[in-house]
């Protein structure tokens, strides 16, 4: 399964193109495509209209849905962190450092468009979608 980040989704309902959005568009009837409840959470809250939020809720609630909150995900997601902290590359948003852990974790790829899970893919063995 490929978890598409939320760096990726805001380009593509916002009309933006490259090769991440380009890909997502060719593959969403294709593909098994999912998120994360972190990541839905980021992409609507970025929305600054009701109805344009209900839109966007609709259509990625059709997609598959993982949750993201296990104590079990916190406890590797921080030691992720320290781990790649330790090497010295230092990951600036926690909300990523857990979506890169249950990619992991799961084995799931991830299609993204955020230098912050550079590292995870370097160093840790991410799977990425490279279009």
């Amino acid at each position: 399964m490929v978890i598409v980040d939320s760096t990726v989704w805001i380009d593509y309902f916002n009309g933006r193109h490259n090769p991440e959005t380009d890909w997502l568009d060719g593959q969403l009837s294709a593909q098994r495509l999912g998120l994360t409840t972190l990541i839905l959470c980021e992409v609507l809250q970025g929305l600054r209209d009701e109805r344009r939020a209900a839109l966007v809720e609709a259509e990625l609630t059709g997609l598959e849905i993982f949750e993201a909150g296990s104590v079990a995900l916190a406890a590797q997601a921080a030691r992720n962190y320290r781990a790649l902290r330790s090497r010295g590359k230092t990951v600036r948003k926690t909300v990523d450092v857990l979506i890169a852990t249950f990619c992991l974790q799961d084995q799931h790829s991830l299609l993204h468009r955020d230098r912050d899970f550079d590292p995870f893919e370097q160093l840790l063995g991410l799977s990425v979608i490279h279009p």
